[in-house]
């Protein structure tokens, strides 16, 4: 499992357990859970490019997240069997 470390608005640091990185089309998403909590929610983010050219992440509205959690869930399937 790859971690990675967040930071909020107020500048704490997070650190996140990446479940899955996948795509949709041409859209890349990262499924992913806070570390310190295995039962939390996973969270799903868009992966683009920021302005600068590094790799950014950021929310996606509630179709969007549908569709990819039902991808995410796929895979997840996939990998029990």
């Amino acid at each position: 499992m790859e971690k990675t470390v967040f930071y909020d608005e107020k500048g704490r640091a997070c650190e996140f357990i990446i479940d899955a990185k996948f795509s949709i089309d041409d859209t890349s998403y990262v499924a992913m859970h806070p570390a310190e909590d295995e039962d939390s929610y996973t969270y799903i983010l868009k992966v683009f490019t920021d302005k600068n050219g590094e790799e950014a992440l950021k929310g996606i509205d509630d179709e969007e997240l549908e569709e990819a959690s039902k991808v995410y869930e796929e895979l997840l399937n996939e990998n029990l069997q």
